[in-house]
């Protein structure tokens, strides 16, 4: 079977079977066929935007780990600034309350002449602070990856019953028709049962990509999360390694008895 018989062409097929359809059955057929659309322009394009916040992501953590001097130096400020990656906002977010705690003068002249922030010794409250304004950056990132995978989560849902709905529906009507004709004939109930099945197909049709493009792109995410939350501790961890720099170059003064 071709698939040009499947269409209808020389022969009883998809077309046919549409035909034959009630208004039930072709308003369910186009409702899915909307839905096809709609679900393969999502996964389309969160498949090309998650792909690239995850470059992105990818670039901007190598850059933070290849810079060995102070964590807020300021071509990797600007770097944060101008990359529109989910790590790199994450990183912008954190180094900005970071540079409230370093110096009180103008940003400008928060850099000191070796290329970084000049630190300060930073109190319990300043870095739950700083931990606390990283996680509220995560969480806006993750609500932004996960637009409308709620709407294809549901289409997932919502297309097989709607398909079972079309084929119920189809063949309680066809059973209806033959008991008002008031005869059993095979071929006047096969054109009914064939427009009713024709539901199910395009609710299958719907759901099968769907739940697979949704799988992927869901792990891609949970992926992404946990890029972000390491990136999170690594950037906790830098601030407190800097700190112990800081303690070793300003010792606390000995009490004279």
């Amino acid at each position: 079977m071709n698939f040009m018989f499947l269409l209808g062409a020389g022969g009883p097929g998809v077309y046919y079977a549409f035909e034959h359809s009630d208004a039930v059955g072709k308003a369910i057929v186009v409702f899915l066929l909307i839905g096809s659309v709609l679900t393969w322009s999502i996964m389309l394009d969160k498949a090309m935007s998650i792909y690239r916040a995850r470059r992105l992501s990818q670039r901007f953590i190598a850059l933070f780990r290849a810079n060995r001097k102070n964590i807020a130096t300021p071509s990797l400020v600007r770097e944060g600034a101008a990359d529109p990656g989910p790590v790199g906002m994450i990183y912008s977010a954190g180094v900005e309350k970071l540079l409230e705690f370093y110096e009180d003068d103008a940003r400008l002249n928060r850099f000191s002449a070796v290329g970084g922030a000049a630190p300060v010794k930073l109190s319990a409250a300043q870095y739950n602070a700083i931990e606390a304004v990283l996680e509220r950056e995560v969480s806006s990132q993750i609500q932004n990856l996960e637009t409308r995978i709620g709407f294809l989560a549901t289409l997932v849902s919502l297309s097989p019953f709607c398909g079972l709905f079309g084929t119920v529906w189809g063949v309680m009507m066809a059973f209806c028709g033959i008991a008002a004709a008031g005869k059993s004939d095979f071929t006047a109930l096969a054109p009914g049962v064939a427009g009713a099945l024709l539901t199910t197909v395009a609710g299958l049709v719907v759901a099968i990509p769907s739940l697979v493009g949704y799988n992927l792109l869901t792990g891609t995410i949970r992926n992404l999360t946990v890029t972000m939350d390491n990136f999170t501790e690594e950037f906790m961890v830098r601030i407190k390694l800097e700190q112990l720099e800081f303690d070793k170059q300003n010792p606390l003064p000995i009490e004279e008895e």
